[in-house]
């Protein structure tokens, strides 16, 4: 069955990095887009990264020039380097799988995985 399995959050200073990994199985990558969303205490969740299985990316406006989403489909995997992190960051990152390519909203992906927990405190 598909599974997606993030890792690589965690608590980091304003102006700190992350990487995301997340662990793909039970599917092929090759066929799919996939996404980064994020979702915060009392908000609703909200798309920040796609890349297409030809490499294209989009971002959210939010994390434009910051955040860079990445793939690798020989090992199944899809990660999220976000750098300049700002206290608005912090949320737990969730990683999904796109039905309709390169979008950034929820009703276009089918599968996500349990998240990871990001927060940006000094």
């Amino acid at each position: 069955q598909v599974q997606l399995v993030e890792s690589g959050g965690g608590l980091v200073q304003p102006g700190g990095s992350l990487r995301l990994s997340c662990a793909a199985s039970g599917f092929s990558l090759d066929y799919f887009a996939m996404g980064w969303f994020r979702q915060a205490p009392g908000k609703e969740r909200e798309g920040v990264a796609c890349i297409g299985n030809d490499g294209n990316s989009i971002y959210s406006e939010s994390v434009k020039g910051r955040f860079t989403i990445s793939r690798d489909n020989s090992k199944n995997m899809v990660y999220l380097q976000m750098n300049s992190l700002k206290s608005e960051d912090t949320a737990i990152y969730y990683c999904a799988r796109s039905l309709y390519g390169l979008v950034l909203t929820a009703p276009e992906y089918d599968y996500y995985g349990q998240g990871t927990q990001v927060t940006v405190s000094s």
